[in-house]
């Protein structure tokens, strides 16, 4: 577990955020948002931020519902809610039909009884529709909705969790809930100091682990308990919690996102701010994706869209609370790293070892230390000892004077921004005095100390007391989550180093090729391959000379013209697998074998019951490498641009990548990077370097299809691409397109 910080892992977060700047906004109804501003397929482009502070720091608060009847739910709910809203300076109201006063506080009998502003509601009612129906007339500004049975529970569910939501949207208020809980009302800690963990949760227990580190003295600021989404959505709280100054890092368990757009928007804010936002997705497997539709009635979305999409806008992925908990509390707290090289220091070459095999193995950068450091570190360290790095101070100089001195030039290396020191188990003749010398060296340094206590007692007071104890030491109990914290925290300050938002960039206007595309869509319907290739050519996208003939002498003309040796395929709407039926014939030289492959492709199709539009007489491109670039659809995001090795064999190679619209120049180029057959752009065994800045161009041309043709193109398949030697450039050898 992440250690203390009863004083600061002080950050500069704030400063980033004016460095960054931000656009103009307005707000309306208690939402921020820079009017007009949309891009092509008219979708925002800045995040709506509501206005959240009434929420969590109310003035006054109704409790609908409110009961002190010994035995019933509501008075235990009331009861807290009592002693949250003293905590936060807040005035209750009680609202039953029946009780004149409940805990002794005068209550109303309706909310239409309500005589004074009330910036809270929590409804403590089985159905909440005709409350929140009541609600829009008194002007309040949020409600809380804990009851069940919506879209958790089906398709009945679902239908009642609608016509809820289509109430708060005509009440003008903002609703958390339904199916939530009482978690944004727990008592936190104001003793503790430093930037601060905002928690969102859509179950409510899973952000209990989360919560408890204020227990080692970990600041938590806030908590969303979102819970079914109705209408407040785990989008919202990232994008206000952002926008606060006390928070560091967001902390997220997200079972389903309600609406992918609104969350890359928010991530988008978060970004631009600085600030770290570190998530658990379920849902990475299908038995994983079902029960999390069970539980919170939300589309999953395709995991490895998700996936990229936090990629691209700088979430931190985990996969266990204990992981959100490590990462989110380091990623809060820590400085700016100096830094990213990584030194391992211990008291055994083991324990040593071993660590940097797993940090090297995770993307970690080790760097080996100068020889004159070498050298100064053998004055205290035996000279059998390796000091390179991993340091291997063999246990005895850390009992004594010389350990302070290792640390502090261990630190003073300027190739050095973290360092990170294994204690696998406590033997306190060097591990308190180690744990001490740690501590007392990071309290000198604007270094990261990270430390991992190993004992799996965690009583010892080296641990409890100094450890915990120290404002500037992260300490794990693990080796994995040290690892992957420390990752996660120097890869995020590199991306918000280098962030440009990619939707200052987007499209707001159609360009020509647009309306030269929209003529050609044929609303529902597959378009043939020469269709197709009209719709990549709109759009600037090379494909082979060719052209469409119904006739075997058309087609003997055609060759001519096109220039042998030619490629002749069938071409229909209904034709997606051409090879599989023998509907390709490759490198014909003649016109006798281009007449007869003419008869032979329409005796298939006419065999088959296939439809065609013509047969395609097409230059024979010269080799290259094959690859797919393809749109389709996500529930979640809406249109998803693919990237991957091609050919006949793509199902079976599946060596794909994903981006989500908009992204730039620099994103279509990492996409590359994360095929595994990434080498064969490279040129392998003999083969000319494949030309990458012609792929690049054409993945971001077909981006722009995606976002200007969103409504109208529901799949994109172009399939070989054939990628030729650098500066030829690349050619869409095949194509297929499904029209919405």
């Amino acid at each position: 577990m992440l250690g203390s910080t009863h004083g600061t892992f002080t950050t500069d977060l704030r400063a980033r955020v004016v460095a960054c700047g931000e656009s103009p906004r307005t707000t309306v109804h208690g939402v921020t948002a820079a009017p007009g501003d949309q891009d092509v397929s008219g979708r925002p482009l800045h995040a709506a931020v509501p206005d959240l502070d009434r929420f969590f720091r109310p003035e006054s608060v109704a409790v609908v519902g409110a009961s002190d009847a010994e035995g019933r739910p509501n008075t235990g709910i009331t009861r807290q809610l009592l002693a949250w809203a003293e905590r936060v300076g807040a005035r209750l109201v009680p609202v039953h039909p029946t009780r004149t006063r409940v805990f002794g506080i005068d209550c109303v009998p309706s909310v239409g009884a309500l005589t004074e502003p009330v910036d809270l509601a929590v409804l403590l009612v089985a159905d909440p529709l005709p409350v929140i129906e009541e609600l829009a007339e008194t002007k309040v500004k949020f409600a809380v909705a804990f009851a069940s049975g919506f879209a958790e529970t089906g398709a009945a569910g679902a239908a009642a969790q609608e016509r809820l939501a289509a109430a708060v949207r005509r009440s003008g208020l903002r609703l958390l809930g339904p199916n939530t809980n009482l978690n944004a009302f727990e008592r936190f800690r104001e003793d503790l100091e430093g930037p601060a963990v905002a928690l969102i949760t859509q179950s409510g227990h899973q952000g209990r682990p989360v919560f408890t580190l204020q227990e080692l003295g970990v600041r938590l600021s806030h908590w969303a308990p979102t819970g079914n989404e109705a209408d407040l959505e785990t989008s919202d709280f990232i994008s206000y919690f952002a926008g606060r100054p006390e928070v560091g890092a967001i902390a997220c368990y997200v079972e389903g996102l309600k609406d992918g757009r609104s969350f890359l928007l928010a991530a988008d804010r978060a970004a631009r701010q600085g600030v770290p936002v570190v998530a658990v997705k379920v849902g990475r497997t299908e038995t994983g994706a079902r029960t999390a539709a069970s539980h919170t009635g939300k589309l999953t979305g395709a995991d490895q869209v998700v996936d990229a999409a936090m990629r691209q806008f700088g979430v931190i992925r985990v996969d266990g609370l204990d992981q959100l908990q490590d990462t989110a509390t380091l990623l809060a707290r820590a400085r700016r790293p100096q830094a990213d090289g990584v030194v391992v220091y211990s008291i055994s070459g083991g324990t040593g070892a071993h660590f940097a095999d797993l940090a090297t193995e995770a993307g970690l950068r080790l760097p080996t230390l100068p020889q004159a450091k070498q050298d100064e570190l053998h004055e205290w360290i035996p000279e059998y000892l390796s000091v390179a790095n991993p340091v291997d101070n063999g246990g005895h100089p850390v009992g004594d004077w010389r350990g302070r001195k290792i640390i502090d030039a261990i630190l003073a290396d300027p190739s050095v921004g973290v360092l990170i020191c294994p204690i696998t188990g406590p033997f306190p003749p060097m591990s308190d005095k180690l744990a001490q010398d740690l501590v007392d060296a990071a309290e000198a340094t604007d270094k990261l100390v990270c430390v991992v206590w190993g004992s799996p007692v965690g009583t010892e007071d080296a641990y409890r007391t100094t450890l915990l104890g120290s404002s500037r030491v992260a300490t794990f109990r693990t080796f994995a989550n040290c690892i992957g914290a420390v990752k996660a925290y120097l890869d995020h300050h590199r991306f918000t180093t280098a962030y440009r938002s990619p939707f200052d960039e987007a499209p707001r206007t159609p360009s020509p090729s647009f309306r030269k595309a929209q003529a050609l869509m044929r609303p529902g319907r597959r378009l043939s391959e020469h269709a197709a290739k009209q719709l990549l050519r709109a759009y600037g996208i090379r494909v082979p000379r060719e052209q469409l003939v119904t006739s075997a002498a058309a087609a003997v003309r055609a060759a001519g013209l096109v220039g042998y040796p030619v490629v002749m395929k069938a071409s229909g709407a209904q034709l997606a697998h051409k090879t599989e039926l023998g509907l390709v014939k490759v490198g014909l030289t003649s016109a006798s074998q281009v007449r007869d492959a003419y008869r032979e492709l329409t005796d298939i199709a006419r065999f088959e019951s296939i439809d065609l539009d013509g047969i395609l007489v097409c230059q024979m491109v010269g080799r290259g490498v094959e690859m797919v670039v393809g749109v389709t659809r996500d529930d979640l995001f809406g249109p998803t641009v693919t990237v991957g090795l091609g050919g006949v064999l793509v199902e079976v190679l599946n060596d794909t990548a994903v981006r989500v619209p908009p992204f730039g120049e620099s994103e279509a180029r990492s996409v590359l990077g994360e095929l595994r057959g990434r080498a064969l752009l490279d040129g392998v065994r003999g083969a000319p370097p494949a030309d990458v800045d012609a792929l690049v161009e054409v993945v971001l041309r077909v981006q722009r299809m995606a976002l200007e043709l969103d409504g109208d193109l529901a799949e994109l398949d172009i399939n070989p691409l054939m990628v030729l030697p650098r500066g030829q450039g690349a050619v869409a050898l095949d194509a297929l397109a499904v029209c919405r």
